[in-house]
């Protein structure tokens, strides 16, 4: 399977960013599910069996912490029975975001809300932890978590949480055209990349160590369609994107992108290495 044409490496000045002190990124993994490596990436040996993770990232931020995504939720099994056949998969639970954040002593009041990749089930699940804790999205994930048969899940488990919409400016942010800059220092940046569903976002976090993520929901599945420049195999893409044509102009940006900050794909179990986990001493208290 030929790779798509190797785009030209990004040349000019990453954006500035003012990252606060006391910024931290945390890993909560809830959890796997297992699919191979030939229904992934094209070209993907069937031998080759991937343990998919689903997992949430704790952004903390002096002006309030955000949750990327929410992994499996107490009900995950009620969850998967709402999946056709077809895409149910042999799956792992471990802790849900919620009890994570509860065993470490973390103060919920933190949270500014769960900004969603977007909204298919194994991003949305936990919400079901996290009641009380607004949802991030933007108009087009809104309405297409309203209406696709794939936000079902998303259905049952946004009751009693209050959407945050929020919008792109005009404000291109590393070749992609509109950016929603959150906290108005650079530290987090979502851009709309609305290939896999209408409303997929990239989310850009920038440390005040310096160092940069790009976490990039479903844009690729696993780190190798960054690696190999290699897409989804065509009958899964036409199952699961939304738009095709688009997410390939997206998966090009962040090709070019690769090298200059760390790309972590939401179900690449490995892209998350290094990233620290919560604990009591990690967690942060009361602002």
């Amino acid at each position: 399977m030929s790779p798509l044409a190797e785009p030209a490496t990004w040349t000019q000045p990453l954006p500035e960013a003012r990252p606060p002190a006391g910024m931290a990124i945390y890993h909560l993994p809830t959890g796997t599910y297992e699919t191979r490596a030939a229904f992934a990436v094209r070209g993907g040996s069937f031998r080759d069996k991937r343990h998919f993770a689903a997992s949430a990232v704790l952004v903390q931020h002096p002006a309030g912490d955000l949750l990327i995504d929410a992994g499996f939720g107490v009900d995950v099994a009620a969850h998967v029975a709402m999946l056709p056949r077809f895409v149910r998969a042999p799956y792992q639970v471990g802790r849900t975001v919620g009890a994570q954040l509860d065993a470490a002593g973390y103060d919920r009041g933190r949270l500014l809300g769960v900004l969603l990749t977007h909204s298919h089930w194994d991003h949305a699940s936990g919400l079901d932890s996290l009641r009380g804790t607004p949802v991030w999205m933007n108009a087009n994930e809104r309405r297409y978590a309203a209406e696709d048969p794939d936000g079902r899940v998303f259905r049952h488990v946004s009751p009693g949480h209050e959407i945050h919409e929020y919008g792109f400016d005009d404000q291109p942010y590393l070749g992609f055209p509109a950016s929603h800059d959150v906290h108005g220092d650079g530290s987090v940046v979502v851009v709309l990349a609305g290939g896999h569903t209408t409303g997929s976002v990239i989310v850009f976090v920038t440390l005040p160590s310096g160092g940069r993520y790009a976490f990039i929901g479903d844009l690729t599945w696993q780190i190798d369609g960054i690696r190999r420049r290699v897409e989804r195999p065509w009958l899964l893409s036409r199952l699961a994107d939304s738009d095709p044509h688009q997410l390939r102009q997206d998966l090009l940006r962040m090709i070019a992108l690769d090298g200059l900050l760390r790309i972590v794909p939401a179900h690449d179990l490995g892209s998350y290495d290094g990233i620290p986990r919560l604990t009591p001493e990690a967690a942060p208290r009361s602002r």
